[in-house]
């Protein structure tokens, strides 16, 4: 019997006091991460090299005063924590599908090769056009990542039987190695080209104003509907294609709608701030612990957990050096590495 299966068969029914239970235990975590999401906002827009009281933060903002503290809040950090919040809501959500589609509990965005689909657009914008502002090559990492979706589905799609979640993950794992070799030459053979990427490789959401928000905002938007859309179908699809079909989903169009929507939260992610890892890989995990295996509920559960930890993240990468910062990309990683090292150590991982 197939596991999901055997889980579904196991689940209690909705009015049973289990299900009743359950159901409280999730919206009673989801106005935990409410208000953990409220707080991290608040340090993140309080804590800094310059100190400046929660009070002080409300004063200015129905105040402005012009000074220099005023300054700091409402055209630095106030667009960082939202810009924060973004990402981390869309590579939660991203993170999530990802594993759900390719049935990879170890799945991030970068496995499909959309990330490096935007850094290789984002290169080639610097090489050949000569642009080298976050705000310029926004919409060239966007398009990147879009045509590597495209490309990975269609490969994966080659087959009799349709994209599967083995062909998804080989078809991704091609398009990466090519893309990542394309970038590899354009950066060693021109130096401004490696200038630029090197920075925007790391992963920061440093220097990123207003702008850059409104840019992404609606690719962002759009992502997490197809996402909310696609959750139903995740659900049937998690019982196999076979039963999914004769449950009456439609399968390729299911699969469709999740890439697309991987391909617009990571694409404007990564447009945004650079490819940022782990967090895709961590946000979905935790949200599993209390949700279980029910995209309608670890979707959302999945994305404010992503902004948490980042917004934590980049908090901690402000005070952890004393002068100057540690990029959040460098803070995930620190944290992530060891979050997957014990994840593949598991001798059971989650079945998905």
């Amino acid at each position: 019997m197939e596991p999901a299966l055997a889980e579904r068969r196991r689940r209690p029914r909705a009015d049973s006091p289990a299900a009743v239970t359950k159901g409280r235990r999730r919206v009673i975590g989801l106005v935990i991460l409410l208000a953990l999401l409220g707080a991290a906002a608040v340090a993140s827009v309080s804590v800094g090299s310059r100190f400046i009281p929660l009070p002080q933060v409300w004063h200015l903002l129905l105040f402005p005063d012009g000074g220099e503290a005023g300054t700091i809040v409402r055209e630095l950090r106030i667009p960082r924590t939202a810009l924060g919040v973004l990402i981390g809501v869309a590579l939660g959500v991203a993170g999530a599908l990802m594993q759900s589609h390719t049935r990879n509990p170890i799945a991030d965005p970068t496995l499909l090769g959309i990330a490096y689909g935007a850094a290789c657009a984002v290169v080639m914008s610097i090489f050949l056009l000569g642009i080298t502002s976050i705000a310029g090559y926004v919409w060239f990492a966007l398009a990147g990542a879009l045509l590597a979706s495209v490309a990975v589905f269609a490969l994966a799609s080659g087959g009799s039987r349709g994209p599967t979640p083995v062909t998804l993950v080989l078809a991704g794992a091609a398009m990466t190695a090519l893309l990542s070799g394309i970038t590899s030459a354009i950066v060693l053979l021109d130096q401004q080209s490696l200038d630029v990427y090197r920075f925007w490789r790391v992963g920061s959401l440093v220097g990123r104003h207003s702008d850059v928000i409104w840019q992404v905002l609606p690719f962002i938007a759009v992502g997490l509907l197809l996402a909310l859309v696609n959750a139903p179908g995740l659900n049937a699809l998690a019982l196999g294609d076979d039963v999914a079909t004769a449950l009456g989903q439609r399968v390729r169009l299911t699969r469709a709608t999740g890439v697309l929507a991987i391909a617009l939260l990571t694409g404007a992610s990564v447009a945004a701030a650079g490819p940022i890892g782990f967090l895709g890989l961590m946000a979905p995990h935790l949200a599993r612990a209390v949700t279980g295996p029910d995209h309608r509920w670890l979707l959302p559960y999945a994305g404010m957990l992503g902004a948490v930890i980042i917004l934590v993240a980049d908090v901690i990468g402000r005070i952890v050096r004393g002068t100057g910062e540690v990029e959040v990309g460098i803070i995930l990683a620190v944290v992530g590495a060891p979050f997957f090292i014990a994840l593949v150590r598991r001798r059971r991982l989650i079945a998905l």
